[in-house]
């Protein structure tokens, strides 16, 4: 085993051993655990053996960071990185790289063969593997783990899960052997406090010394009828309670960009830092800014200066990296972030503040969730540095103690499948596998396995039909069958219905005073006789008749209801692969797939990763970008790019050319989406040109200010809806079968849109 310069846990110890003895493994522990010594002990290995290892995050800013430590540890000339728009050595032993990429890689598209893809490629990483529950990316990492070969090594590292027993299963099944090392042991122990704003001065112990949640502790007086008054923010005396108690540096966790923001200017004249801390946090700044002068005139450098600063996806990635590096040489005392920063980046802090166990849902308020809690408050100790972490909530409306209490107790949840198969998925799949491989690889995935849990609540509930049908099942006393019941009531119904029409035909031919004919008189003796059938059954003067009557009719609608319930759990069971069907047939359709296999026009849609890879090539096939100029490509990629956003946005023009190409988008859209909508496939189709015109100007040569300053939005909001333009526009580079006129103007718009800020990582 290689010998680090400390002791390793046990945990630690375990899991370099089963690499050691050629097996896969996965890792769970909670967050700042140690999980990354691990994979650095698999790197030691890669390299002293010559082979490769790949490293992947879910995270392009993960990757980066990665890569920036590799780098500085093993030698930049060993450590290689791969993003969306990223290369550099790939060849090299060890390639860090998003989770995506190497998906693509075993999938063949962009990077070349599989084979040369994954040339003397050893070991493979998967950090952060809970992002398997991420509800739009989580598939990714089913898809990694079920085409990985064989002969490599996974080494899974994930936060505390639930099921990792389940998840380790799943992975020996669809890969080779693979071990288990679950451990719940903090390096760093964690206390909890809260914040009760009717005692400002002090922050309590959330629990006592017993382990009961402390009784101190009042909860919040619920406000009603406040709508459009603001709410009194207690943020300054949580901070300060924080530095009177040697508590800080914080990362203040809040669910809202504008609350960060604000936040942050509330506290900022806390004093926080010393001068000489002030003076260093100015050299730096003035430093980083030299080499990013797009920052100059940012209005939050006065808040770093008094050791505050948020963190979230609205600023640009420079800056946030700026506050990064502040928080990682302990300049910055409080970080406001979005929960996003709990997922991985290395900022490590004394204190986790967490402004409320409840966060806002399409349907209202709702508690987090373990596994969100878990990560967030699991950023608080730093392991050499903190003898214990600190996690303090914040007191809200929204929560009452004992729902926080336990919260802090409860264990993680599982993880979830969020498999689904896509277009390009059956596109390389049918490419490479008959449809009956194809759906053997389907039914591998993780969402297949584990639907035995999934399905638990359905075969409960089947289970309690089952119990209340035989309670309901009735003894006749006479011994008879629920078949005899039947029968006398079908006798009893026609005779009373006879009965009636008799009684009819009997009163109108004597209001016209005529005499039966015989065909009524005849009918009335046959009435009789069906009168004396009913009565030879003993259920015509049996007193437990109604008792079973209405037991039979009970009994029949529960059986109709589990008759549909059991058809539920067959095409929940087969719910996968019904999915795959459905996007075989839209792709079919279309004439993406011809005798289960792509066609010219699969094969390059096989390649595109997109939300909807049969959308964007549907418009690539009609031909309509390829007479525009590269401003206007670019702002017509960005309208079809850019997801629903909640807030509305001025509309601000764009030319012409671009309007006329939207308008016949819809019409794409429209046919795509009525077939989708027949075959039961659920893919958006985005007409969102929220952005478009701001594209269209920066390709063109406009200042970044004068972009930024035309619409109400964080400047990270924009810039990464122009990164995903580029991301779309170097598809459109590499792709077999794209027109070349297109591929030319597409590498032409990334050249112009490639320049600071957007080009910084």
């Amino acid at each position: 085993m290689y010998e680090f310069p400390f002791e390793l846990d046990d945990f630690q110890k375990e899991a370099c051993e089963c690499i050691n003895s050629g097996e896969s493994v996965v890792v769970c522990a909670p967050t700042g655990a140690g999980k990354t010594v691990i994979a650095e002990h698999a790197i030691h290995k890669a390299l002293e053996q010559g082979v490769r290892i790949f490293y992947t995050t879910p995270l392009k800013a993960l990757s980066n960071q990665k890569y920036y430590d590799f780098s500085e540890k093993y030698g930049s000339e060993n450590v290689g990185l791969l993003t969306g728009d990223t290369s550099i050595n790939r060849d090299a032993k060890v390639v860090i790289m998003t989770t995506e990429v190497f998906r693509n890689m075993l999938y063949g598209t962009n990077f070349g063969a599989v084979s040369d893809n994954l040339k003397e490629v050893r070991y493979v990483v998967l950090d952060e593997v809970h992002y398997m529950n991420d509800e739009q990316r989580g598939t990714v990492w089913e898809e990694s783990i079920i085409y990985c070969p064989t002969n490599i090594q996974i080494i899974a590292l994930s936060a505390t899960v639930a099921n990792a027993q389940e998840l380790t299963d799943w992975i020996n099944t669809v890969h080779s052997k693979t071990k288990l090392v679950n451990t719940d042991f903090r390096p760093v122990p964690l206390r909890f406090f809260y914040f009760d704003s009717s005692q400002p001065d002090r922050i309590l112990p959330l629990f006592t010394p017993t382990g009961q949640l402390n009784r101190k502790i009042k909860a919040e007086k619920k406000v009603w009828g406040n709508r459009g008054k603001k709410q009194k923010s207690f943020v300054k005396d949580v901070v300060r309670n924080l530095a009177a108690q040697d508590m800080l540096p914080a990362i203040y966790f809040t669910f809202s960009r504008k609350k960060c923001d604000e936040q942050m200017e509330k506290c900022a004249n806390l004093e926080l830092v010393t001068r000489q801390e002030q003076q260093e946090i100015r050299e730096f700044v003035d430093e980083y800014i030299a080499e990013n002068p797009h920052l100059y005139a940012n209005k939050h450098i006065e808040y770093l200066l008094q050791g505050v600063a948020s963190h979230h996806a609205g600023l640009l990635p420079a800056w946030k990296n700026l506050v990064e590096k502040l928080f990682q040489k302990g300049l910055i005392k409080v970080v406001f972030a979005t929960e996003t920063l709990a997922a991985g980046i290395n900022m490590p802090a004394r204190s986790t503040v967490i402004s409320s166990m409840s966060k806002r849902s399409d349907s209202g308020h709702r508690l987090l969730t373990a596994n969100e809690f878990l990560q967030m408050s699991g950023r608080a100790g730093r392991r050499g540095m903190d003898e214990v972490g600190y996690v303090t909530i914040v007191g809200t409306m929204f929560q009452t103690p004992e729902e926080v209490g336990n919260l802090v107790k409860s264990g993680s949840n599982p993880l979830e499948s969020r498999f689904s198969p896509s277009y390009s998925m059956v596109l390389n799949l049918l490419q490479r596998f008959s449809l009956d491989e194809a759906k053997e690889l389907i039914l591998k995935s993780f969402g297949y396995f584990s639907s035995g849990a999934r399905l638990q609540p359905l075969l409960a509930t089947m289970q309690a039909y089952d119990e209340e049908i035989r309670s309901r099942e009735f003894t006749c006393p006479h011994r008879h069958g629920d078949e005899v019941m039947k029968e006398y009531d079908k006798v009893r119904t026609i005779y009373v219905q006879n009965r009636q029409t008799y009684k009819k035909i009997c009163k109108q031919e004597k209001n016209k005073n005529r005499p039966l004919p015989p065909e009524a008189v005849q009918f009335g003796r046959e009435t009789k006789q069906m009168l004396a059938k009913m009565h030879a059954f003993d259920c015509d003067t049996c007193n437990k008749y109604k008792k079973h009557s209405k037991s039979i009719e009970v009994i029949r609608r529960l059986v109709t209801k589990k008759t549909r319930l059991e058809k539920d759990i067959e095409r929940e069971k087969d719910i996968f692969w019904n999915k795959f069907l459905s996007h075989r047939a839209v792709l079919s359709e279309f004439g993406y797939l011809k005798d289960d296999y792509p066609t010219e026009q699969g094969i390059m849609t096989a390649q595109l990763r997109t939300e909807n890879e049969l959308y964007l090539a549907e418009i690539i096939n009609s031909h309509i970008l390829e007479n525009l100029t590269p401003s206007q490509l670019a702002a017509v990629v960005c309208a079809i790019t850019t997801e629903d956003l909640r807030v509305e946005i001025p509309y601000i023009p764009f030319s012409e050319p671009v309007r006329k190409t939207l308008n016949h988008i819809r019409n794409i859209k429209r046919k795509v989406e009525r077939t989708q909508s027949y075959h039961l496939v659920e893919a958006p189709c985005y007409i969102n040109p929220y952005f478009s015109s701001l594209i269209e100007l920066w390709v063109e040569g406009s200042e970044w200010e004068d972009i930024a300053g035309q619409i109400d939005m964080g400047e990270g909001d924009i810039v990464r809806a122009f990164k995903r333009v580029v991301d779309v526009l170097r598809q459109f580079t590499t792709i077999s079968n794209m027109p070349e006129a297109l591929a030319f103007i597409a590498r032409e718009a990334i050249s112009k849109i490639q320049r600071e800020p957007v080009n910084i990582d």
